[in-house]
């Protein structure tokens, strides 16, 4: 039956991941330059926290009139990953299904859930924009 098939399905597992000591510029640039909207904070490869677009837009940076080597300038005088970072986050395990990422998806207020192992290792992302690609496929 469909509704369970595995959530590496659907998940992304190339990931671009930045840990805390890394200059919160870093993320803007994975941002902008890899089309992405959430970037998972490791250490190691454990999961320890998640930077999403709307937490970057939420810095309420007045960069418009300057350059971007004078908006990262201001991005990390001002701020750090640990900063800016969600930490309380809702995961999904790698043994679950689509069905329960539907479901934590449409619970929740956020759009993405990463893809943990049972050591909480990131393997991946699941986003809504996923799920609405694999529903479109079955309809």
């Amino acid at each position: 039956m469909r509704k369970n098939n595995p959530i590496s399905k659907i998940m992304s597992s190339e990931l671009h991941y930045v840990q805390e000591g890394q200059p919160l510029s870093e993320v803007r640039h994975i941002m902008c330059n890899s089309n992405i909207h959430h970037v998972p904070v490791v250490q190691g490869k454990t999961l320890v926290g998640l930077i999403s677009f709307t937490d970057m837009m939420k810095l309420n940076l007045v960069a418009d009139q300057s350059n971007e080597y004078t908006a990262d300038a201001i991005i990390d005088q001002q701020f750090s990953i640990s900063d800016v970072m969600s930490r309380d986050l809702v995961t999904i395990n790698d043994k679950d299904n689509i069905r329960t990422a539907a479901r934590l998806l449409s619970d929740g207020n956020f759009h993405s859930l990463p893809v943990v192992s049972d050591e909480k290792n990131i393997i991946g992302m699941v986003t809504s924009t996923d799920l609405i690609r694999y529903l479109s496929e079955l309809y």
